[in-house]
């Protein structure tokens, strides 16, 4: 676990940055400091938090946000199912646990250090998770507590941190030009849906799913995607 702990530190930084970015613009659209923390130990996806959020702002309805926040979190199901081989051996509620603290960072880096070496599995993943849940749970709710009490700060910018997070987490997943094509699909089809006024959360899911379907069509014809 303490390989794990480590080695995520560079990226729990980041996560602190636009976590209390986070915090900062939920406490002014409504959540309290509590609710926010709350949210950041219980759900633990900062991008779905982020399109609940601002579908909670647009709306002012919590099914409208949860089903928001749900509907990106499908992506999910692919990300557990490519740990199969990390978690096997675990009890369930080892399981569980490592599912829990799973987030975009941990298992991206994960991912990519087991690439490297086989013997990287379910201690990293859960060292590098409990890392990054504490962070994400700490800034968020330091930045609720200061949000509170500013003004108005969207006028600033801040709410591109979370774009710049993305872009920079994005950029750490690219594998080379195979990736091209799915990659530019998936963008272009969520960029159109959005367009079409189709809710943000529900595009990216289109988009994914699309850019998905190209990779599985590429394998299938002999195309090199990795």
């Amino acid at each position: 676990m303490k390989q794990g702990a480590l080695a995520i530190l560079p990226l729990a930084l980041g996560a602190a940055v636009y976590g209390f970015a986070f915090g900062l613009l939920a406490a002014q659209v409504g959540f309290t400091w509590w609710g926010v923390g709350l949210m950041g130990a219980a759900v633990h996806a900062g991008s779905s938090q982020i399109v609940a959020v601002e579908q909670f702002a647009t709306t002012q309805t919590v099914l409208g946000a949860a089903l928001a926040g749900g509907a990106l979190n499908l992506r999910y199901i692919g990300i557990i199912a490519s740990l199969s081989d990390v978690l096997a051996g675990l009890s369930w509620r080892a399981k569980l646990l490592a599912i829990h603290v799973t987030g975009d960072e941990n298992w991206a880096l994960t991912m990519a250090q087991r690439a490297k070496s086989p013997d990287i599995g379910a201690a990293f993943l859960l060292g590098s998770g409990f890392v990054m849940i504490s962070v994400w749970t700490v800034s968020t709710t330091a930045g609720a507590v200061a949000g509170a009490k500013l003004p108005d700060l969207e006028r600033f910018g801040l709410g591109f941190a979370f774009t710049a997070a993305f872009i920079a987490m994005a950029r750490g997943l690219w594998r080379g030009r195979p990736q091209f094509l799915p990659w530019v699909v998936a963008a272009t089809v969520t960029i159109i849906s959005t367009s079409f006024g189709l809710p943000k959360a529900y595009a990216i899911v289109l988009g994914t799913l699309s850019g998905l379907a190209v990779t599985y069509v590429l394998r299938r014809t002999g195309g090199a995607v990795t």
